[in-house]
């Protein structure tokens, strides 16, 4: 194998050979592992034949459900003893011959060096205090946590293997049946509007009066409304609070998909609008229009990915709403010019509000909704 590059030196391809199995590592939240799926594509593309695996937390594989690209999705907990994080890794030992991660963690770096024969990853740009984690890397690049989309970085890996980077996100998938079933309920000549109120972090919520004055709008235009959402206990009371102050046709499905089931529903629909969440990421990928509604998080990097957006430079700038294929990103505004910050919320944690979400007016996403249904 090859000995420590850096990001274009080399032909690794060649050192490499042509893996015939390769483990793909995304040991971290659930919108990370969506966003190696562009890795994963360019991976199988230039590799047909190999079989690649992920390897991913408990909790997060509801991404890669339906996901043709890949054989196996492993999951292994993150907080075991000592004895079952040795099962784990024992497990692993050198069952690939490629093993990669775009994460810059002590945890991806470990698993990608137990796995694979070959390893390729990230550092961060403080070679000084990274220099000894490069000894668990054949081959890494620099991780940008700034101006780099997380597809981008996830494609420099790609790029490090001398192989073609496909920009496709490619989102989860699963069967129609139940979903048609329950979708009865709502008049069958309706176009429907999906919308998913709730995201994980308090600091990326807008406001309930703001979604139910939303929805009011939207069903004036004659359109249904469906509610989505995950099963935590407050994420489906949070929309069920919402569709019980509409009269029209609405749907509350908080709770009721998985996340292929969901993706199958936003496939129908007329619109999606959504918070800084994987919702929204699977939203644009499947070509629905799309309102992705922003607050403190950094857009450059975590904006959510226009289906058929083909440059690897980022479709979004820090600072302002855009629109960019099937999405329209909207920021939030604050008069102290402090939008994004880049931070957990206004108290820098994930259980704060952020100024510039609960005062972003219903009218602004409404016009924004417009611009969208008109096109």
């Amino acid at each position: 194998m090859t000995g420590l590059t850096q990001s274009g030196t080399g032909r690794p391809e060649a050192a490499l050979g042509r893996p015939r199995r390769i483990l793909l590592v995304c040991t971290q939240r659930i919108g990370d592992v969506l966003l190696t799926t562009p890795l994963a594509r360019s991976l199988k593309s230039a590799w047909p034949e190999a079989r690649l695996d992920a390897l991913v937390l408990p909790g997060t594989q509801g991404a890669l459900e339906g996901n043709p690209d890949f054989a196996e999705i492993i999951t292994l907990p993150q907080r075991v003893g000592l004895r079952e994080k040795f099962g784990q890794l024992r497990s692993l030992w050198r069952r690939y011959d490629l093993a990669l991660s775009p994460l810059p963690t002590d945890r991806a770096r470990l698993f990608c060096w137990v796995a694979g024969r070959h390893r390729v990853g990230v550092l961060q740009a403080d070679k000084a205090r990274e220099r000894g984690k490069a000894l668990l890397l054949d081959q890494w690049t620099a991780f940008d946590d700034l101006d780099t989309h997380t597809v981008a970085m996830g494609l420099r890996l790609a790029e490090l293997l001398g192989i073609p980077p496909i920009t496709t996100v490619v989102p989860p998938s699963a069967s129609r049946a139940r979903l048609d079933s329950l979708l009865a309920a709502l008049p069958s000549a309706q176009p429907c509007a999906v919308l998913h109120p709730y995201p994980k972090f308090a600091y990326k919520m807008w406001t309930p009066a703001g979604w139910i004055e939303l929805a009011r709008w939207l069903q004036e235009r004659g359109h249904a409304v469906v509610l989505s959402g995950g099963p935590e206990a407050a994420e489906r009371d949070y929309a069920q609070r919402i569709a019980a102050r509409l009269s029209g046709p609405v749907l509350n499905l908080a709770g009721e998909l998985s996340l292929g089931e969901t993706t199958e529903l936003i496939r129908t629909a007329a619109l999606f609008v959504g918070p800084d969440t994987v919702a929204s990421h699977i939203a644009a990928a499947t070509g629905t229009p799309t309102l992705a509604l922003f607050g403190p998080s950094n857009p450059v990097k975590w904006g959510p990915w226009p289906h058929d957006w083909k440059p690897l430079a980022s479709p979004w700038q820090r600072r302002g709403s855009a629109r960019q294929g099937n999405v329209y990103l909207l920021q939030g505004e604050d008069p102290r010019g402090c939008v994004p910050c880049m931070l957990e919320g206004c108290r820098r944690h994930v259980d704060s509000d952020s100024d510039c979400l609960l005062n972003l007016p219903a009218s602004r996403v409404i016009a924004a909704a417009s611009e969208l249904l008109a096109k």
